[in-house]
């Protein structure tokens, strides 16, 4: 019950604001299920990449997904994450939830400041800074978890030359690419350790989290997005101390 409820939560936010839904399946695997850390950042990574894809193809089936900008940023962005997910193997799993707790603050200042549509029409195509900027989100999204959808579109619309709404559908595709990618490695060398992973879990996680984001997205149509994105803000700095005090020190 309490990962359907996480999953719903999780759902709602990718639906009201495109983002920002993976950065808590790490809280909700590691608070309300009290998974070990590894291993939630582990199948945050897998639970991101199913929500994702799901929603890919419904953007696909809408023509909304720019391939020429999944592959330039999407290939980095892949080899960024096996780096990163081969990094958070090697180091206390603590670091990693100390660079999540600040990738956290990140997205609530970003969330806090950004303005609705304040992103228009891109109109330039940077390819060399849109490899660095796949590279160096990929490498995140490996060691700590998080698709990391609050990077890539503006990067995908600033550096890309994408709309605003090709550019959020296009950042799903490179976050299941990314997040299938980094839960590959984790599984290699958690596997071998004898790490048994939660798989019903994991499934239902998705499936709720599917149908939180198909929620989210109706009633967001509804709800005065500003003050919403300002109030996640708030609860995202929140969550951060908690990770912080509970995990870190």
């Amino acid at each position: 019950m309490l990962a359907l409820l996480g999953a719903i939560v999780i759902g709602l936010s990718l639906g009201l604001f495109g983002s920002g839904g993976s950065i808590l399946t790490v809280p909700v695997l590691l608070y309300l299920l009290h998974m070990p850390a590894q291993l939630a950042i582990a199948s945050s990574l897998l639970i991101v990449a199913g929500i994702s894809l799901f929603g890919s193809v419904r953007n696909g089936l809408q023509r909304l997904i720019s391939w020429r900008h999944v592959l330039w940023f999407g290939i980095p962005g892949m080899l960024g994450t096996y780096g990163g997910a081969w990094l958070g193997t090697l180091v206390d799993a603590r670091w990693q939830l100390l660079v999540f707790s600040l990738l956290m603050l990140v997205a609530a200042v970003m969330m806090w400041h950004s303005k609705v549509g304040e992103l228009g029409n891109g109109k330039a195509f940077k390819p060399v800074k849109i490899i660095i900027d796949g590279l160096i989100v990929g490498v995140v999204t490996g060691f700590v978890g998080v698709g990391g959808g609050f990077l890539i579109v503006p990067a995908l619309v600033l550096l890309g030359g994408l709309s605003m709404p090709v550019g959020v559908a296009t950042s799903l595709v490179i976050i299941a690419m990314k997040s299938f990618v980094g839960f590959a490695k984790y599984y290699w060398v958690m596997a071998a350790q004898g790490v048994v992973f939660d798989w019903g879990t994991i499934g239902l996680m998705i499936v709720a989290g599917i149908a939180g984001s198909y929620v989210g997205g109706a009633v967001g149509k509804r709800l005065p997005k500003q003050q919403l994105q300002r109030a996640f803000a708030i609860f995202l700095v929140l969550m951060a101390a908690v990770v912080i005090y509970q995990s870190v020190l």
